[in-house]
């Protein structure tokens, strides 16, 4: 390999030859490296890249007949090690794309299932209550309506407005308890 490896001409590696790998090594490491960080755009995967390459010529090299020059064959390993790489991040990101989709559509769904659940026993419950404390709490949560409002349209004093929303606002909290979290209720329900 020593003669061979001064014309860049090699027929088999062995393992055996430890220096001529090393001199292998040394002589074609930066080369590789930049070559590597031209595909890459990344200077320490280029660098993993190489060394992978290397590690498989010393692992496989009772294996590995080059017919060319050791250089030809440690720039293709490389450019092809590199493809594979960038090949597996293009099926990483598209997995990743996939799966943050599906989460994305699980989650609507359900929230469209949970808000259309909630709807459901808001009616139920809104049903349930009083008719003078539903149509207090439709006018003000609905309609958007303040208390003085209310009450002049239903010709009723501030203060029975008041009570009859907090009427409703107790009864509706038990009613849908077991449903909503206590900060949902808290918030929807205040």
């Amino acid at each position: 390999m020593n003669a061979a490896l001064a014309d860049d001409h090699v027929t088999v590696l062995s393992r055996d030859r430890e220096l001529e790998f090393e001199k292998v090594f040394k002589k074609h490491f930066k080369g590789l490296h930049a070559y590597a960080c031209t595909i890459l755009k990344d200077d320490i995967m280029a660098e993993e890249m190489v060394q992978n390459v290397f590690c498989r010529l010393w692992e496989k090299t009772d294996h590995i007949d080059i017919r060319e020059s050791v250089s030809g064959y440690l720039y293709r390993s490389v450019y092809h090690e590199s493809l594979n790489y960038l090949k597996h991040l293009k099926v990483r990101e598209a997995h990743r794309d996939f799966t943050l989709q599906q989460e994305q559509q699980s989650v609507s769904a359900s929230q469209a299932l949970e808000l259309s659940e909630l709807e459901m026993r808001l009616d139920i419950a809104l049903r349930e209550l009083p008719e003078k404390c539903r149509t207090i709490f439709q006018m003000s949560r609905f309609e958007e309506l303040k208390y003085q409002e209310i009450a002049d349209r239903l010709q009723l004093p501030v203060k029975t407005v008041e009570n009859q929303m907090g009427k409703a606002l107790r009864l509706l909290r038990v009613k849908l308890a077991d449903f909503l979290p206590a900060s949902f209720l808290l918030f929807f329900l205040s």
